[in-house]
Formats: structure tokens, sequence, C-alpha cells
């Protein structure tokens, strides 16, 4: 499989539209080089369009340079990520099946559309023959079920240029009589109709939890694909989503069908509990062995016993996770949060009135384990306001500046009592896969330091969680 990121932008353009000419703009020099493509592409879906309502396209095209399946998702900016597989036939290659197996689940892929493009396809070049973008111009028929549908449009693709170079050729084709396409692609617009009525309409801004549980599970679908592959940043930010649902779940539980909620919290901590054997040994082993960096050679040893023991758990997560993710308990998951999140509950009361409530229960649990000075308080403090946390986001978006502030207090404040908990952590770690030695115990007395250290820091962020200038908006919300 290859995969390329792709930045485009198309335009509607009348029967009539010429092609102006783009030489001279954004260090275009050369506009020549035509070339004709005949493409003939079926893309395939579900029946309720599941890959389209999560901005994602399959497709099988013939005709032009890369005949054969593409798979477009979304990536970061305005860029789309293309999955690329040679080959024909119905049958979807289970490749890419499988990068979109949590959003499809059990239902079938199927074609849905038929389109059929004559492309004119013209290379734009800077001095030196480099290829800045290339520019279409596309005739296009369009199939699906009876409905019939033929337009024309350009479509600009960046090469080895910039943004600038869109930016240019955008004005010369606006100026020319192009418009701004209707629709994000050519099987969007073929399948607008019923695209919309898979959709639905949801308002966002009636219902902040949902949108905010939405949001979330989102999130979990975006990310499955890297995080079956073991990446990094894709595990972490899949099982941030995950607890920040599960959290939502719990705090404004009746915001969602009762019947909906049962033991899903349950669900939602095994698979926060997946992606963290993977994600947890690997920021632990970050922390230890930075601090060996400068400790000479003969601490060398005891950093191989680290990073072996480690990245042995790191190497059992991943198959454990990717067990997960192809299971049915997975896929059942899935099902329960999509008819959850998407039935919210009408007049179900003020959020903030919810917030404020979580909120100063972890003030009171935190006071109580500041003078405790007992690490499991502490640590249960520390969770109290990460669900706080989670509860403001809901309102964030709708509440100035002010509440994305206490959001940035909370976020310092669960990460200062955090490192003090990682500290914890790390000892009881070393006390597993160390022996009783001089180097094991340096680790460790380090690591002691560290949970102190981090503790003399935590009244100064209390301080700053609880300023009046953070808090005054969520007593008025």
């Amino acid at each position: 499989m290859e995969t390329a990121t792709e930045t485009e932008r198309k335009y509607d353009v009348p029967e009539t539209f010429e092609l102006p000419d783009l030489a001279g703009a954004a260090g275009i020099t050369q506009v020549a080089g035509a070339e004709i493509h005949d493409l003939d592409a079926t893309y395939f879906d579900t029946e309720d369009l599941r890959l389209m309502r999560s901005r994602r396209t399959l497709r099988r095209r013939s005709g032009g340079h890369d005949a054969g399946w593409h798979l477009k998702t979304p990536a970061d900016g305005n860029g789309r990520r293309e999955h690329r597989m040679s080959g024909a036939g119905d049958e979807v290659p289970d490749e890419l099946r499988a990068l979109v197996r949590s959003i499809v689940r059990r239902h079938p892929l199927a074609p849905v559309a038929r389109l059929r493009t004559h492309r004119v396809e013209t290379p734009l070049r800077d001095e030196s023959g480099r290829t800045l973008a290339l520019i279409a111009q596309d005739q296009v028929r369009a199939e699906s079920g009876t409905k019939h549908l033929a337009w024309q449009e350009v479509e600009v693709e960046l090469v080895d240029g910039d943004e600038s170079v869109l930016d240019a050729v955008e004005r010369a084709l606006l100026e020319a009589g192009a418009q701004p396409a209707a629709g994000p692609s050519k099987v969007a617009r073929a399948l607008a109709g019923r695209l919309r009525k898979a959709t639905g309409e949801i308002n966002n801004k009636i219902n902040p939890v949902s949108r905010y549980a939405r949001e979330q599970r989102d999130a979990i679908l975006e990310h499955d694909p890297a995080a079956r592959r073991g990446e990094e940043d894709a595990v972490h930010k899949m099982r941030v989503a995950t607890r920040r649902l599960r959290s939502t779940l719990k705090t404004f539980r009746r915001w969602f069908p009762a019947e909906g909620t049962a033991d899903l919290g349950g669900e939602l901590r095994w698979l926060a509990g997946v992606l963290g054997a993977v994600r947890d040994p690997q920021v632990l082993e970050g922390k230890l062995l930075s601090g060996l960096r400068d400790a000479g050679p003969d601490f060398a040893p005891t950093a191989q016993r680290i990073r072996a023991a480690l990245e042995q758990r790191v190497t059992k997560g991943r198959e454990d996770l990717a067990e997960a993710l192809d299971s049915d308990r997975y896929l059942d998951l899935l099902d329960r949060i999509d008819a959850l999140v998407d039935r919210p509950v009408p007049g179900a009361g003020n959020p903030a009135k919810r917030v404020r409530k979580i909120l100063a229960k972890a003030d009171g649990r935190l006071d109580t384990a500041l003078a405790d000075g007992v690490d499991e308080e502490l640590h249960d403090a520390r969770k109290r306001y990460k669900q706080a946390r989670y509860a403001v986001e809901v309102l964030a978006p709708y509440s100035g500046k002010s509440a994305k502030r206490l959001v940035k207090a909370l976020t310092d404040l669960q990460d200062g009592l955090g490192a003090h908990q990682d500290s914890r952590v790390a000892r009881e770690t070393l006390r597993e896969i160390g022996p009783d030695n001089f180097h094991f115990g340096v680790l460790y007395g380090r690591q002691e330091a560290v949970g102190k250290e981090t503790l003399i820091a935590v009244p100064a962020l209390v301080r700053a969680s609880r300023r009046k200038k953070v808090r005054r908006w969520l007593v008025k919300a």
C-alpha cells in the first residue's frame, strides 16, 4: 500500500469556461504539456453511507496514472491522506477494509456511485521545470441508483509548490468565472441528497454535552487505524478520547438515555486499559532513561535492563491492543457509543450547574489529600480534577477566554499532581524490574526526590486554578 497526503482545491465552472493565463502567478512560468485521461471510478460504502459521513471515500478507478483502489481519509490541516493499492474487481482489499473497520463494522461495502470523468490535466511549473501543481479540467458524469448528474469543474492539486500557489491560481480562476465547488468531492455531489438523509440534522449548540461526546467518539474512530499499527501519538490520542468520553458519561449521566449507559463506563475503562498498556511503558521508559543520559558508562547495564523490560511490555501491549481492536467486544462498544451520543436527552438541565458541583468536589478532595499527605488521596484528587477539567471543556467553546484559562489552570494542576503520581509509579516499576543494587538505588532516590519536588509546586497551581477571574464565568453560567 502506498500512502500520500494531497492538498487540493475544487471549483465549479460553466460549460464555456476557459482556463486563464496562469504564467507569472506565484512563480509559475510554464503552463504546458497537457495530458488527457478518461477516468472511470466506482465508489464503495455501506447502505447508510458510513464512510461518507465520516469524511472518507473508497473507490476503485481505472484510467490515469494511479489506477486501482484509493481510500481517502482526513489528514492534518486542509489536506487529505490517500491510501493506494493496485488491483481490480469488486472485492475491497483486506488492507483497506482494515483501515475502515471501526467505521463500517459489520456492515457490507457495496458500490454506491459511479463517476466517469474526462480530464485535461496540465502541470504548472517554475523556471527550473519543477512541477508546482497540477490543474485538471474535468467533465463529470455521475450515476447513483436512478439519479444521473453532469457538470464541469476545475481541480488544482499541489505537487512541489506551497499554499501561495493555490492562492494565486484561485484568484485567477475566480476572476475568470469559476466558483468554489458546491461540495467537498465529486462523489459527495453525486450522493448529496442521499447523504443529507443519512446524516440528519443535529443541533450542536443546543446540547454542548452531546456535541462534546460526539467529538470524542469521532476522535476514537479517527485514531483507530494508526493505533492498530501501534503509533505512539495515535494510541495516546485515542486513549485520551476514550477517557474524555467515559468521564462525560459519568459527569452528565442525565444528558444521555439511561438504558444506554449501563456498564458502558466499564467497557470504556477496558478500552482505555488496553491502550494504556502500550502508552504507559513508553512514557515511563522515556522518563527513566532521560535521567541516565549523563550518568556515565557504569549505568549502561541498568539502562539496558530498563529498556528491555519496558519494551517487552510495549510489545505485549501492542499485541493485546491489536487483538482487542479486532474483537466483537470493541465493535459492540462502538455501536453502543453511536446509539448513545446521537440520541441526546432534551431538557436535561443546565450543564454549568453540574460542572460547578464536580469542581467543588475536586477542590475538597485535594484539600483533604494535601492535609493528610497520603499518596493514594493525592492520586484520587488528580482523577477528580481530570473529571472536572473535561467537564469544563464541554462549556469552554461557548464561554469565552476565562473558560479557556480555567481549562489551562486545571490542566496545569492535573499535570502537577500527575508528575507526583508518575514518580510513584516509576519507583514501583524500578522495584519490579531492578535488582537491589547501587545503580537502581540511585534511580529510585531520584524519583523519590521528583515526587517531593512536584508536591512543593502544587499549592501555587491550586491558587492559580481558584482565582476569581478564571472561575467567575462559571458561577454566572
